[in-house]
């Protein structure tokens, strides 16, 4: 909550006592207001944010040196380039965060109808009968990262 905020609450609840004595704030409200400062949200970052935050903590590393040691990290590094995303890093690491979902795509063969699928061991095969939506990370992972680029593929985004 801001301090903006916080001032428009207590107008809202304030109640005239005297000429003399000026305002009061009855004290339940003035607790609920302050609880309110109290609890940072917690942010939300991508997951290969949150698994780098997890990374650093767990070797002991501080926030700036997260922050200064990510060469090692080319995702981390383009994301970091950004001084809105350093900031949300830090809230990150001090408030805890929420790990955003990641965009699913449907992906499909404009030609023969076919969509990209996965079985039960996680083999990714084309077919009529199933569909799967898959993360553009899962896709590069597997090989698939071209299909963005084509012009005979249709991609739909689709909710997580």
């Amino acid at each position: 909550m801001k301090l903006k905020e916080l001032i428009e609450k207590f107008e809202e609840r304030k109640t005239i006592i005297g000429n003399y004595q000026g305002y009061a704030v009855w004290w339940e409200d003035v607790k609920e207001i302050f609880k309110q400062l109290d609890e940072p949200k917690p942010v939300k970052v991508p997951q290969f944010v949150a698994d780098w935050i997890t990374h650093s903590k767990n070797i002991g590393r501080s926030l700036f040196g997260a922050m200064s040691i990510f060469e090692e990290n080319f995702e981390i590094k383009k994301w970091m380039q950004w001084a809105e995303n350093q900031e949300t890093f830090a809230l990150a690491w001090i408030f805890g965060y929420e790990v955003e979902e990641e965009k699913r795509y449907l992906v499909k063969i404009k030609a023969t109808k076919h969509y990209i699928a996965k079985d039960g061991t996680g083999k990714i095969f084309f077919s009529l009968a199933y569909k799967e939506s898959f993360t553009k990370k899962q896709l590069e992972e597997a090989g698939f990262g071209w299909v963005f680029d084509c012009p005979g593929i249709e991609i739909k985004e689709v909710e997580g």
